[in-house]
């Protein structure tokens, strides 16, 4: 997958992420930050559990990638200290 792709594909989990974890984006550059980051997380979690990782620009890569930015936002928050609102 292309860096244009990463960045879309992170982009749209990133903001996925945070609707699910806050109701509410980080930001435009956080969320793409943490849905790449999530899409990296994602893909190593369902490796280690025996299924294959973000395969591309399709629907399966982007679950991948929205479960890894929400797992990446939930540290994040526990990190931060900050709370869901």
């Amino acid at each position: 997958m292309s860096v244009i792709g990463w960045i879309v594909l992170g982009l749209i989990a990133g903001y996925l992420g945070s609707k699910i974890v806050n109701k509410s984006g980080q930001g435009v550059l956080l969320d793409i930050v943490l849905g790449v980051v999530g899409a990296i997380v994602g893909g190593v979690l369902f490796t280690f559990f025996g299924m294959s990782g973000v395969t591309g620009f399709n629907i399966y890569s982007l679950i991948v990638a929205v479960i890894g930015a929400v797992v990446v936002l939930w540290l994040y928050h526990a990190v931060t200290g900050r709370r869901s609102v």
